[in-house]
């Protein structure tokens, strides 16, 4: 387990303002304590720097995971968002998309979030922006990409995309053993 280098941690961070803007020093800066972010096997863990003095005295080799996994760097060096990392976004994120009860499980599932599936949206969302996608009782259900802005999706039609599928809370059965570890 080590620090992320520079090139990392612009990469790393530069997903995250995607989601919460500015709010990422929130993350850092808590009134409950030091948090860093450490990389262990290409994957970035959120950690307490308390845990962290004694996660330093097990083995790299049988360190499986230690804090919250928020997402891991692929082969070519790009950073990729885990849903294990969706209850620290939710609470910071600036642009949201709410969904339909009938739209809930398609998104569940995997897949895209159609127009006729889109409860409400956060004004002044921008085409291509991160966004966390919530049910109408304001639960986090995952986040994506915003396909559409908010002024483009009033006028799209009902089988349009408005909202790229990223990563949802179904994840934790379909891949629970890539999840972590």
């Amino acid at each position: 387990m080590r620090p992320l280098t520079d090139e990392e941690t612009k990469i790393f961070f530069e997903k995250l303002t995607k989601y919460i803007g500015e709010n990422v020093r929130l993350l850092i800066d808590r009134p409950d304590g030091a948090y860093c972010f450490r990389l262990h096997r290409d994957r970035v863990f959120y950690i307490s720097e308390r845990l962290l003095k004694h996660a330093v005295s097990i083995d790299r080799d049988n360190l499986i995971s230690i804090g919250t996994c928020f997402g891991k760097f692929t082969k070519t060096r790009k950073f990729r968002l885990h849903i294990t990392a969706l209850d620290y976004l939710a609470p910071y994120a600036q642009y949201k998309i709410w969904l339909k009860p009938t739209a809930e499980q398609q998104f569940v599932y995997g897949n895209h979030i159609m127009k006729s599936g889109l409860g409400r949206i956060s004004e002044s969302t921008a085409k291509y922006q991160g966004v966390v996608v919530y049910n109408m009782a304001d639960v986090p259900l995952g986040f994506g990409v915003a396909a559409k802005a908010t002024s483009e999706c009033r006028h799209a039609e009902p089988m349009a995309i408005v909202c790229f599928h990223q990563a949802d809370v179904g994840e934790y059965i379909r891949a629970e053993d890539t999840l972590v570890g």
